[in-house]
């Protein structure tokens, strides 16, 4: 067996049980330098473990532990973003939790178990790992969204979450035990088989699929099981909003593609019938709720709603390049909010958390750069052209067409209409509404490069898409 490519969750769990011990004997000392020990540690941790995944990444797919894990083109890919979205994330906020006493060692220390957790869903070949890696990213999920125990809002955020995933992680598990009952496996590879022989139960099949969806569902936070998500984004602090907002979503993608293509791609004519009822859901109800929204971070909520519909459309397709269409949407997608998320946490000052849309007001006489920064966020966000998110949505609208849903590609492309109104408020706040003089902007050198960094990424993958594009087309070939 080779246990060789799977080095990079090895060094990973590894770090993160180092970090947590160097934070508790040395993280409580005077010098600055102990006490930013777990922060230096988990950036370390990301870079070298992205350089470790790169150098073990085998030329073909390659398992191992007996079958339960995979090492192939799309977890490499996807392991590659997750490191770097989570690696932004921790420099995004930095400052910010410093300056609201949270900057302490357990919240790196669940981020890193957390990226753990994504990097076995990716790798995952097996229920068993699949399940697993999903309960440990949840379960850091549920602590760091309760980490500020003085806020209440934090407080009720993380129930509802813990609450509410609790029972969306019971109907996966009874999903996969349904569809372990039927095929008489666990191992994606031997279940495809068992669907496609037709010897099954086809009855217990579906009943185990829409399960399965509907864990799918809630861990996308696409509608009607999107309940969670606006509570959550606007009860946690905005750092931990950010990243869950951003790099689960490519866990979950991934979660979406080894259960429903590589495990159960024989039921593909019931899975994309569903998956067509959510994207719908999820496009309408996301871009209109999100229309009346005042809070910044609830408006992203029900725009991560929207754009979870959009990158549903390449999975339905059901080919290849949809697979890919949906990979580069999701990947563009993390960078996009990544980066909004960045500049709310810019504006915030002093404790406040700046996350009403009207703290933007005047952004671009306090700040022109990053307000041009938040410009081009917001314009990609609401698909215009040339910006990423244009493409990301052409790509998957070009699929759906192409397999003959014209009709789904309309209605997507109306209410990306109607969505581009909330984006463009923004832009208006910016640059036409007064300012307040006495508000300044003021963050660290890291930050404020990071953003600049995260902002031309958004710019110049919209002028050059062919390169990413490429790369998650390689995936699915």
């Amino acid at each position: 067996m080779n246990y060789i490519i799977a080095t990079p969750e090895i060094f990973m769990l590894s770090m993160a049980c180092i970090v947590l011990l160097a934070d508790v004997y040395l993280g409580q000392g005077e010098k600055v330098v102990y006490r930013k020990l777990a922060y230096w540690l988990s950036l370390a941790t990301l870079v070298f473990t992205f350089i470790l995944t790169w150098k073990v990444s085998p030329a073909s797919s390659q398992n191992a532990f007996n079958g339960l894990y995979v090492s192939d083109g799309l977890s490499d890919v996807l392991k590659y973003f997750i490191y770097g979205i989570s690696f932004t994330v921790i420099i995004y906020s930095r400052e910010y939790l410093e300056e609201r006493s949270l900057f302490k060692g357990e919240y790196f220390v669940l981020i890193l178990f957390a990226v753990l957790g994504m990097m076995i869903m990716v790798s995952a070949a097996n229920f068993l790992p699949m399940y697993l890696g999903l309960e440990l990213l949840s379960l850091a999920m549920y602590a760091l969204v309760a980490m500020h125990r003085e806020s209440r809002e934090a407080s009720e955020a993380a129930m509802k979450y813990f609450v509410l995933g609790a029972i969306a992680s019971g109907m996966l598990l009874y999903g996969m035990s349904m569809i372990y009952g039927a095929t008489g496996s666990l191992n994606l590879t031997e279940i495809s088989a068992a669907v496609a022989s037709a010897q099954n139960d086809k009855m217990l099949l579906t009943f185990g699929l829409v399960f399965i969806v509907a864990g799918i569902a809630f861990k996308l936070g696409v509608a009607p099981f999107h309940m969670w998500a606006p509570d959550v984004y606007q009860g946690a602090p905005t750092a931990i909003t950010m990243f869950l907002g951003t790099a689960p979503k490519l866990a979950g993608f991934a979660l979406a593609y080894r259960l429903l293509v590589d495990g159960l791609g024989g039921l593909g004519m019931d899975w994309q019938q569903m998956l067509t009822i959510l994207a719908v859901l999820s496009i309408a109800v996301g871009n209109v709720i999100a229309l009346s929204q005042t809070n910044i971070k609830r408006m992203l909520a029900y725009s991560t709603i929207a754009h979870m519909g959009y990158m549903l459309l390449g999975l339905i397709a059901g080919t290849s390049s949809g697979y890919a269409a949906s990979l580069f949407y999701t990947i563009t997608y993390t960078i996009m909010t990544a980066g909004a998320f960045g500049i709310v946490i810019l504006n915030s000052r002093n404790g406040h958390e700046a996350d009403q849309l009207d703290d933007l007001k005047g952004l671009s006489q306090r700040s022109p750069w990053f307000a041009l920064i938040m410009l081009i966020l917001m314009f990609s966000m609401a698909g215009v052209p040339p910006f990423v998110g244009f493409w990301s949505k052409w790509f998957v609208l070009k699929e759906v067409v192409a397999v003959g849903h014209v009709w789904l590609a309309a209605v997507a492309v109306f209410f990306a209409i109607i969505g581009a109104f909330y984006y463009l408020r923004i832009i208006r706040l910016m640059y036409f509404d007064s300012v307040d003089e006495s508000v300044t902007v003021t963050a660290s050198a890291d930050l404020k490069f990071t953003l600049s960094l995260n902002g031309i990424t958004v710019l110049l993958l919209g002028i050059m898409p062919s390169a990413l594009l490429g790369i998650c087309f390689a995936v699915f070939t």
